[in-house]
């Protein structure tokens, strides 16, 4: 393999598992805010967030395949995945139900973001099977952004 062919599979690998951190590290989170959401429209709130958990939770091990089948390791810890994420923690379990839905929603674009990235690493790389996987990836996470910002009118 060349050294260009090296470089873009290097690079989709490292967006792969940028993608597969930042999906566990959001899963975590929206469970969080599952848990502990309050207010006049926790039932819609609390079904909602576990709605978007679960489609967060079944990417993960399509992510981390495409890793594998790449040749490649995927991250192996919390550590791992906390040092590769673009979403922050959020430990505050009081915050008021439009700032969960806030964050959700701004963390939901990084990870759009992220998926771009692995999108346009795969068609580089000419890994036609991540790149076509990755669209339904990307459909998810502006669907999941829609929600959450139409909550927000």
């Amino acid at each position: 393999m060349s050294t260009t062919g090296d470089n873009s599979k290097k690079a989709l690998v490292s967006a792969l598992n940028g993608a597969l951190a930042d999906t566990l590290a959001l899963y975590v989170k929206t469970k969080n805010f599952h848990w502990h959401v309050a207010g006049p429209r926790f039932r819609d709130l609390h079904l909602l967030f576990d709605e978007q958990a679960a489609q967060l939770i079944g990417t993960v091990d399509l992510i981390g395949e495409r890793v594998r089948k790449n040749g490649a390791p995927t991250l192996t810890s919390i550590g791992s995945i906390g040092n590769a994420t673009g979403v922050s923690d959020q430990d505050d379990t009081s915050l008021e139900a439009d700032t969960m839905v806030k964050e959700l929603r701004d963390d939901n674009r990084k990870l759009h973001d992220r998926l771009n990235e692995v999108k346009e690493a795969a068609e580089e790389a000419g890994d036609n099977a991540t790149s076509g996987i990755v669209d339904d990836w990307i459909d998810q996470a502006e669907e999941r952004i829609w929600f959450l910002s139409q909550t927000l009118k």
